[in-house]
């Protein structure tokens, strides 16, 4: 399935770093498409959006203010839609665990509910975001992202004779998103001093560009049951800290409830059933025929090596300091200096 002038697309989350992101890149590259939702639950965003597109300019453009706790009201958002990108989530690691049953509800119970709305509005394909935090979590928002998985991945099984697919993508820390650590490192080191948790900390990194490239991918490619993972660069925490501050002094908190040291986007138990399609690596149910699904695809694969794993800290390719401070130029702050 391709995007093109006749599509009807809505975005869960819409508001945030990325469906801003998406919605620019979709109006550059099809700026007569029929149509895109914003669905979101922050009427200010919302507001803010629709003074950067202009109802006279972007007739196509429709803003719904709901809450995908709310399944009848996701109901009504998804009227003739026929392409999904599920960004909306609660995200934040340490308010997760002092709230657990609010990330369940949103992130666990509101997948669901899109889920059923979807097949309800008979949407031919659903992309759901997912994040490294969902491989072998050990915090609630990853615990949360997990089940949220499983929920798409399972929906595929539930949509009978419907011509739909549900697929996810999952990956890394989004460069300058919000409540990522760019901003937090570049906003410390204006004080002189950068704070890290632990020193030996290791992250996976993507760009919003490469994020939205990725979904406009498994939009076209993807046919249901699929996490899509991609290959992507890491690096180190203090190589972050001194390409953003190298005369700031560093101090170290000690890792927070809920953090790792390093993330993984594939697991070891993965690798069963875990396939290398060149930029990208794909999980598949256990029940599914790779074979088939591929031949559907229409893509070459190879299955990875038993107990392979895709870890940041055992990644092969890392940033430099030079590399970081180009891409924060690049994709968080044009005006970026180190300090």
């Amino acid at each position: 399935m391709n995007i093109c002038k006749n599509s009807k697309i809505l975005i869960t989350g819409g508001t945030g770093s990325f469906g801003k992101a998406f919605l620019s890149s979709i109006l550059k590259k099809f700026p007569d498409i029929s149509r895109v939702v914003i669905f979101s639950r922050d009427e200010l965003k919302q507001w803010e959006l629709q003074q950067k597109y202009p109802f006279k300019k972007y007739p196509q453009l429709r803003f719904f203010l709901g809450d995908i706790r709310d399944k009848e009201r996701l109901k009504s958002a998804l009227e003739r839609i026929d392409i999904v990108i599920h960004a909306a989530a609660l995200k934040q690691v340490h308010t997760a665990e002092y709230n657990p049953i609010e990330f369940i509800k949103t992130n666990i119970l509101g997948s669901e509910n899109l889920v059923q709305a979807c097949i309800e509005s008979n949407v031919k394909k659903i992309i759901a975001l997912s994040t490294d935090k969902a491989a072998a979590p050990i915090n609630l928002y990853g615990a949360t992202k997990l089940c949220a998985d499983k929920l798409f991945v399972a929906a595929n099984n539930i949509k009978g004779h419907r011509d739909m697919a549900f697929s996810c993508v999952r990956y890394g820390n989004v460069m300058g998103s919000r409540g990522s650590v760019i901003p937090l490192f570049i906003k410390e080191a204006k004080n002189g001093i950068i704070q890290i948790t632990d020193d030996r900390m290791t992250r996976f990194n993507i760009t919003l560009d490469q994020s939205i490239q990725m979904v406009l991918w498994a939009i076209e490619n993807a046919v249901g049951g699929e996490i899509l993972v991609p290959k992507i660069a890491s690096y180190r925490i203090t190589d972050l800290a001194e390409a953003i501050g190298p005369s700031c002094k560093k101090v170290i908190l000690g890792i927070r409830e809920g953090e790792k040291l390093h993330e993984e986007m594939i697991t070891s138990s993965d690798s069963f059933n875990t396939y290398d399609l060149g930029d990208y690596y794909t999980i598949l149910p256990a029940n599914y025929d790779p074979e088939k699904h591929f031949n559907k695809m229409g893509k070459q694969y190879k299955s990875v090596k038993e107990g392979f794993s895709y870890i940041s800290n055992e990644n092969i390719k890392f940033l430099s300091k030079e590399n970081l401070r180009e891409l924060i130029k690049a994709n968080v702050d044009p005006k970026f200096d180190p300090i």
